[in-house]
């Protein structure tokens, strides 16, 4: 029994090893979201805009982007010219959620950068965001029609993602919405 216990700290090292080995070829940008193919939680917030409160019944009824975003949020100036371009083609409808931010700091942001928003959620206290299983600005969803998420990007979005992720899985949504 007893040389069975020198064996245990190798043991405990080759698992560890496999483990660590394994994490090498994960993407750490790839955190899987527990929401997927749920509804998307309720809530009662006020609107960026004009502080009218808004539900999940005020949401669009066609498929749409759910993003999360911030004045103190780099990123998000970033991929806001992306956003913009899909607003002005009318790719599809866009709805924010300004998370754990100041009011008077969001509308400021808005005026001076553009919003690429139908509305925009006021999320101050984060509640909205941890119901969502929010990380932080920015972080994009695809809802569908019925208000089940179907998609979920974290991180900034620039042109490729939004050419190899986003329209493609907006597709992807849209295309079931008809069948």
């Amino acid at each position: 029994m007893s040389r069975l216990k020198l064996f245990i700290p190798v043991f405990v090292f080759m698992v560890m090893a496999v483990m660590l080995w394994r994490g090498l070829y994960l993407d750490p940008r790839t955190l899987p979201s527990v929401l997927i193919d749920k509804p998307l939680p309720d809530f009662e917030l006020p609107r960026v805009e004009d502080e009218a409160l808004i539900t999940k019944a005020d949401l669009p009824d066609e498929p749409f982007l759910l993003n999360v975003w911030g004045s103190y949020c780099l990123p998000c100036l970033q991929e806001n010219p992306i956003l913009m371009a899909a607003k002005e083609a009318g790719v599809v409808p866009i709805v924010g959620v300004n998370y754990k931010d100041k009011l008077n700091l969001a509308r400021l942001w808005m005026d001076d950068n553009g919003s690429p928003f139908d509305f925009s959620i006021m999320d101050a206290d984060g509640r909205l965001g941890i119901n969502l299983g929010v990380y932080g600005a920015p972080e994009t969803f695809i809802v569908d029609g019925n208000g089940v998420i179907r998609y979920k990007h974290i991180g900034v979005i620039d042109y490729k993602t939004w050419d190899e992720e986003i329209m493609p899985a907006l597709a992807a949504v849209k295309a079931e919405a008809t069948l």
